[in-house]
């Protein structure tokens, strides 16, 4: 009777290839054989290592660039993989897994019309995933009703791509379409778009709990998603934790960078606290973004209130109604300008009673707008 010992498994292609290159190291379809062993078994870095190699011998063919493109996608080096599509596209290669590619390497620079660019129809058929990146790009641009229609229309083609069911239900809440955002979300599963939209959805309705619970399942999905950040920072805000929610809010700003209403939102959250130099730093953050923006002007008249800039404050607050006549820091702004008249001024008091004092017609806070803002989710130049 013979015993047999464990089994060893043979070599894989990319072991075998590399074995023969130490015998024939200048070999060059070796070395492209291997690189593309490397890619297929995901060692990207291994891959894009060799096809340095082949390149220190011979200038690389077609077909090398483009794997140079994939493996740099597989780093996350979308720049490098973007240039190396953008020659094989310059030197007259023009196929469908190309120009994907290529528009995939875009979004993640964040060159979106470049990406719109790529998406036309033989894409889109070819590669599902590119109807959601068109709806994205689209949106990204700011043109929400564009990628709204065009989502419908990729919708009925695509019914099940939870990807594309959660680039609508984001761009259906940007165009304060509810009950649409609500359709696609609940399409979307737990896709964290999708709970993100709707938790932004249970925000606008008040429900702080239900929202806190969808935008923390988004987070577990999708650490740092900004959406989810700046809506849980809002709903905590709403909620009265103020040192969570500015760190929230913050970061989700960060990850927006140009969305006007988190900045602002931020800057609250801070005033709250007590932190009114941070505060100033949000709310200015916001108005180097778009001057034309009336919260950012109303806001800082508020701070100059408090600071005892009246004049300065008396400025802020008329740049901003003018810009809005509906400004809600403005009209504190106002209101405050004219109780400090003649007073010393109440720091602590004005803070305490700010973000909850009803204001304006409507008897809206500051706090209730904040969560209004955020929700917008409307940035100026372009959406991040």
């Amino acid at each position: 009777m013979s015993v047999s010992g464990p089994s060893v498994s043979p070599p894989s292609r990319l072991a075998r290839l590399v074995g023969f290159l130490g015998q024939d190291p200048g070999n060059l379809q070796l070395i492209a054989d291997a690189a593309e062993a490397a890619l297929d078994e995901g060692e990207a870095d291994q891959a894009s290592d060799l096809l340095d190699r082949y390149a220190a011998l011979a200038p690389l063919p077609p077909a090398l660039i483009n794997l140079k493109g994939v493996a740099a996608i597989s780093q996350r080096r979308f720049d490098e993989a973007a240039v190396a599509f953008e020659t094989l596209l310059a030197d007259g290669a023009n196929n469908a897994a190309l120009r994907f590619n290529l528009a995939w390497s875009r979004a993640m620079l964040e060159d979106h019309a470049g990406t719109l660019e790529m998406l036309d129809e033989p894409v889109i058929a070819a590669f599902p995933r590119a109807a959601a990146l068109k709806v994205q790009a689209l949106h990204h641009l700011g043109q929400v009703e564009e990628a709204l229609a065009c989502g419908l229309v990729l919708a009925e083609r695509y019914p099940d791509d939870v990807e594309l069911m959660a680039a609508i239900a984001t761009a259906a809440i940007d165009a304060e379409d509810m009950d649409l955002a609500r359709q696609f979300a609940v399409r979307a599963g737990g896709h964290p778009a999708g709970l993100t939209t709707l938790g932004m959805l249970q925000l606008g309705e008040s429900d702080i709990g239900a929202s806190l619970d969808l935008f923390d399942r988004a987070l577990i999905a999708r650490p740092g998603e900004p959406r989810a950040l700046l809506g849980k920072g809002l709903g905590l805000l709403a909620r009265g934790d103020n040192a969570s929610a500015a760190d929230l809010l913050e970061q989700g700003a960060a990850g927006f960078k140009n969305h006007l209403g988190s900045w602002i939102a931020a800057g609250w959250a801070r005033f709250a606290q007590g932190d009114i130099p941070a505060a100033r730093a949000n709310f200015e953050t916001a108005l180097a973004l778009d001057d034309t923006f009336a919260e950012s002007h109303g806001a800082l008249a508020v701070l100059d209130v408090l600071d005892g800039q009246i004049d300065s404050a008396k400025r802020q607050a008329d740049v901003a109604l003018r810009l809005d006549r509906q400004c809600l820091s403005a009209a504190l702004a106002k209101s405050l300008i004219l109780a400090s008249q003649g007073q010393e001024q109440a720091a602590e008091r004005i803070r305490a009673i700010a973000l909850n004092q009803p204001v304006g017609p409507g008897g809206e806070t500051i706090a209730q707008a904040m969560v209004r803002l955020g929700m917008a989710q409307k940035p100026t130049g372009g959406r991040d």
